[in-house]
């Protein structure tokens, strides 16, 4: 399992890939999902690129990830997401069964931790605040440039 200390390198590649959804001008949300210290899959939102409201940048790096494993438990991998998941993501990361999340910034609106009950599965350890400032400030920017 990934350390603390590798954290904000993996997070970095999450913003990478929040900039590729920006430049698609879709929400900027990124992910990676990494495995024994190696980036297994990389994703981010294509939701008005699909017409798919479930396309989160975290569903697509499940499912990536999910292929590169020829499984469907991500028990031994880390997923670094730029947003705190909501709960659709939340529930599908349980059933992955994902051994760590760690994200960015955290969503007051739509963000899993507002359901009152935990979705995440009970062995997930879960870190929050990792270049949070530098995520919310590519949030607002985006959100600003649509007023």
């Amino acid at each position: 399992m990934e350390t603390p200390a590798q954290d904000s390198l993996f997070m970095r590649k999450a913003l990478e890939e929040a900039q590729t959804a920006r430049g698609k001008d879709e929400i900027p949300v990124g992910a990676v999902v990494v495995c024994r210290g190696k980036v297994i899959a990389r994703a981010h939102n294509l939701t008005e690129t699909l017409n798919d409201p479930t396309a989160h940048a975290e569903m697509q790096a499940i499912t990536s990830a999910c292929n590169t494993l020829g499984g469907k438990y991500l028990d031994q991998c880390t997923l670094y997401v730029t947003l705190e998941p909501c709960p659709m993501c939340a529930g599908a990361l349980a059933w992955a069964q994902l051994g760590r999340l760690v994200y960015a910034a955290s969503d007051p609106k739509r963000g899993y931790s507002l359901v009152k009950d935990r979705i995440l599965h009970p062995k997930t350890e879960v870190s929050a605040g990792v270049l949070a400032t530098e995520a919310g400030k590519l949030l607002k920017d985006f959100f600003a440039g649509k007023r």
